[in-house]
């Protein structure tokens, strides 16, 4: 099976300080693949250099068999879209008028929204469960409607991939549930970028784990997150059982750390 997006040593360094190195992994189509790692670990580096926002230095990352940087940028825009974890202003558009500029890669200059262009915003805004805020300003939704506004642009966009960075940011947990189950829901290819590890855990179908530029590990959330690796990678102490609704692991963090002086606490002696 085609892999639905594939990066082969993916490096990116600035002035000197490496940042992404030796990057590997590809997505099946239609799997929901969560990027996690502490802050630093070049999680959202390696989404801009996904959608092309920077060019890495060496490796190559192809979509649907498609070298990205040999398609149009009118090409690449069709196949992938891109939410962000700012939500833009967009102080003086309504609702609507924001989820049809995820039309512009379908558009002509100056082209017209048609009858069927309004059928589809109107059935992602609906499906996003925003239909009767469709007249509202952009700006005066709440934090989790933004991001279901942004990602009813992104749909009416028909991308076969979607980037998320950090799309639960800020968001109070019923949102950032509800977020991340309707970007499951639509049955794309889906790579997001996830603080919460247990949220990436229960809804992702495979996890990537980077730090320090790095994969530390890949594949499903069993797999990746163990005790040792999240005591190594994020410098904290767990117990690890599973979910008792879906199986998938759940972690338990220790508390009762000292005051962060340097780098060389042990963090093992922490739950003694």
């Amino acid at each position: 099976m085609t892999a639905a997006l594939r990066a082969a040593d993916i490096s990116w360094s600035v002035a000197g300080n490496p940042i992404l190195t030796g990057i590997n992994f590809s997505l099946s189509p239609g799997k929901m693949l969560g990027l996690i790692g502490p802050n630093g670990a070049g999680k959202s580096s390696l989404l801009r250099c996904l959608y092309r926002y920077i060019q890495p230095d060496s490796g190559n990352i192809w979509l649907n068999d498609n070298n990205i940087n040999q398609l149009s940028f009118k090409a690449f825009a069709r196949q992938v879209a891109v939410v962000l974890q700012d939500t833009p202003p967009q102080s003086d558009m309504s609702v609507h008028q924001l989820v049809a500029t995820g039309l512009t890669p379908y558009k002509r200059l100056f082209e017209q929204d048609s009858a069927e262009d309004n059928d589809a915003i109107t059935a992602a805004l609906r499906q996003v469960g925003l239909g009767h805020k469709r007249d509202e300003l952009f700006q005066h939704l709440s934090g989790g409607e933004k991001q279901r506004a942004l990602i009813a642009r992104a749909m009416v966009q028909k991308p076969s991939l979607l980037l998320l960075d950090e799309p639960t940011n800020h968001l109070d947990i019923r949102y950032q549930i509800q977020v991340l189950e309707l970007v499951k829901s639509l049955g794309i290819s889906v790579i997001a970028s996830i603080h919460d590890l247990n949220l990436a855990a229960a809804l992702c179908d495979e996890l990537l784990l980077l730090h320090q530029g790095r994969v530390v590990a890949s594949g499903a959330a069993a797999q990746v997150l163990t005790e040792q690796r999240v005591s190594e990678v994020f410098g904290v102490c767990c117990n690890i059982g599973s979910h008792p609704q879906t199986g998938k692991p759940l972690i338990h963090y220790f508390y009762g750390y000292p005051p962060v002086t340097d780098d060389k606490t042990d963090i093992h002696a922490v739950a003694d």
